[in-house]
């Protein structure tokens, strides 16, 4: 599985100064974290999942959540187990018969509900749970946590991994008089588990509803009080320098067309600037897709140190992925400040003359953009995210 392999090849080589290289569920856990991208949730019922995975329907797809828990209405859940685990069972067929190998499948998750449904699907799957990335873990908390997490190292080996990814999105945790004892309580408890957890996720959605808010298309989770709040802490406790997990942005709602009410939130300047007449009509598109406010989203997730997203949507996948590429200036300043934590120096003027590198304070940072280049890769100087997603819009309307 790679990033961008609906460019072709000669379109790669202009737009890339590094392209992204090959993973999958086996790569290296740290390295594993920063690959997820734009994951698409669907419900567990929806039918011919197995099809659409071996047809690869989604383009561009390279994680997927099969949703046991907020998709799933509460009188369906025993059906929605049947019908997922006999879709993963006709994969899993295809698998063994080496139709597919794993690296022709996006990474694969099930959300579940608790530890027991958990344990029905471990049991009714059998050899077939090594398709699976690992399981996603909703209203994650302190007080049941532990059991669930010890199942899943009891999942894991060292040639079949397994692995889990927490959302963070209960009570305790966007009511500020309990938030920092509960935030504390799951750092210790992930760190007790640090192997096995890929990354940690925020459920807005459901911190939203607790408070009777739902955000229109025109405003992202960081305009919102109350979440803005919630997420800023979540950051500080998980994405701390000395034992830090990648944080996944929330999930962006919208998908279809209706009459705005604020502006566009995409600027004019950009567009015109690079591409004339045609970027206006480019940035047109985008917002008719009401693409302007996944895009502005996701540019403040990266501003926070948050990668990739969660996605309800497949149009959205490209714009997300493209958005994490790592720009040729980033890749450069990231180079030379880990090149230069040797202690001899403590600042040096970037290759591009517009900023200093402080040694100690960005080496975390240029840590992380490495690691992501290698997945999302790097662009050419002179080209920018931009580029990339431009290629969908059109592809998408013709």
């Amino acid at each position: 599985m790679r990033y961008f392999t609906y460019f072709y090849e000669n379109e790669l080589k202009a737009l890339f100064f590094q392209t992204p290289k090959d993973f999958n569920k086996y790569s290296d856990r740290e390295l594993l974290s920063y690959g997820l991208g734009a994951t698409l949730y669907m419900p567990a019922t929806r039918p011919n999942i197995h099809q659409d995975l071996l047809s690869k329907k989604h383009e561009g797809l390279t994680s997927l959540v099969m949703d046991l828990e907020d998709a799933v209405g509460d009188i369906e859940v025993e059906r929605a187990e049947v019908l997922l685990t006999e879709e993963l069972l006709k994969l899993y067929g295809e698998f063994k018969k080496s139709y597919i190998t794993i690296d022709d499948l996006p990474l694969l998750f099930i959300r579940i509900r608790n530890l027991e449904q958990l344990k029905r699907i471990k049991q009714r799957l059998g050899s077939a749970i090594e398709l699976l990335t690992g399981v996603v873990l909703p209203k994650f908390n302190g007080d049941t946590g532990d059991a669930i997490l010890t199942e899943v190292v009891n999942i894991h080996t060292e040639y079949k991994p397994f692995y889990a990814m927490p959302i963070l999105e209960s009570d305790k945790i966007i009511q500020k008089e309990t938030r920092m004892t509960e935030l504390m309580a799951i750092k210790q408890l992930l760190d007790r588990y640090k192997n096995n957890i890929l990354n940690v996720r925020i459920g807005a959605t459901d911190f939203s509803g607790l408070y009777g808010i739902r955000r229109s298309v025109d405003t992202t989770v960081y305009e919102i009080a109350v979440l803005r709040d919630c997420i800023a802490d979540i950051i500080n406790v998980f994405q701390r320098s000395d034992s830090p997990y990648v944080i996944s942005g929330p999930v962006w709602e919208y998908f279809s067309s209706k009459p705005r009410m604020l502006k566009p939130q995409l600027r004019q300047t950009p567009f015109r600037e690079r591409y004339g007449d045609e970027g206006l009509k480019w940035r047109a598109e985008l917002i008719d897709q009401n693409m302007d406010g996944l895009i502005r989203e996701v540019l403040m997730d990266i501003a926070n140190g948050i990668t990739g997203k969660t996605i309800i949507h497949p149009t959205h996948i490209k714009a997300v992925q493209a958005l994490n590429v790592v720009t040729y200036e980033e890749y450069i300043d990231a180079c030379s400040i880990v090149e230069s934590a040797n202690g001899e120096l403590g600042v040096k003027k970037s290759h591009f003359s517009n900023k200093m590198n402080e040694i100690k304070p960005h080496l975390y940072w240029a840590k992380k953009i490495l690691l992501k280049s290698q997945l999302f890769g790097v662009l050419h100087e002179g080209y920018t995210n931009i580029d990339l997603i431009k290629k969908d819009v059109y592809s998408y309307h013709s």
